[in-house]
């Protein structure tokens, strides 16, 4: 059975980044599915001092077991202000002081939402250009706009042409694995 990670990149009760990354890790045949809560891990602000302090929070050091026991990431970026939330650049911050790869070479299918029509292409862009130098195995992007109009929690992806894309992009993070 493949292991893959779900991590909506927001610490949101009601994130539409979570959604999308838990609906799409649900379309991968056998896979057991482990999702990752930004707000569950409640990380400390990264920072030096807080580093030399306390050392690594305990629940860095776990996600990042959690991301070397996995066989592939679906990670769904939300987008504030044109970049990461504060919660996923903390975490993402937190990481790269465990290992410099932070993505640890497994497969990826990087997604991001947005209530918007841009389906947080600038964030993706800001990813896809990054996550590579840090272990990032990008397989597939998909930019999902306009979330409260093309998802349904009951349906999931209820726009034909959107839902064609992203068929072929989990088909690809499949291929990869």
């Amino acid at each position: 059975m493949l292991k893959i990670i779900a991590l909506g990149g927001s610490n949101s009760t009601k994130s539409i980044n979570k959604k999308l990354a838990v609906y799409a890790a649900n379309q991968v045949a056998n896979a057991e599915v482990t999702v990752v809560d930004l707000k569950e891990l409640d990380l400390p602000m990264f920072g030096i001092d807080e580093e030399a302090i306390h050392g690594i929070p305990a629940n860095a050091n776990k996600l990042n077991r959690l991301i070397a026991a996995t066989d592939g990431l679906i990670i769904s970026l939300a987008e504030h202000n044109g970049c990461y939330s504060a919660a996923f650049k903390n975490a993402y911050d937190w990481l790269s002081r465990i290992d410099g790869k932070v993505w640890q070479n497994k497969p990826m299918l990087l997604m991001g939402t947005s209530p918007g029509a841009r389906g947080a292409q600038t964030v993706l862009g800001i990813a896809l250009a990054g996550f590579p130098r840090l272990g990032g195995n990008i397989v597939a992007d998909f930019s999902f706009p306009s979330f409260g109009a093309n998802f349904s929690d009951r349906e999931g992806i209820i726009n034909p042409q959107l839902k064609a894309v992203f068929d072929s992009k989990i088909e690809s993070l499949v291929k990869a694995l």
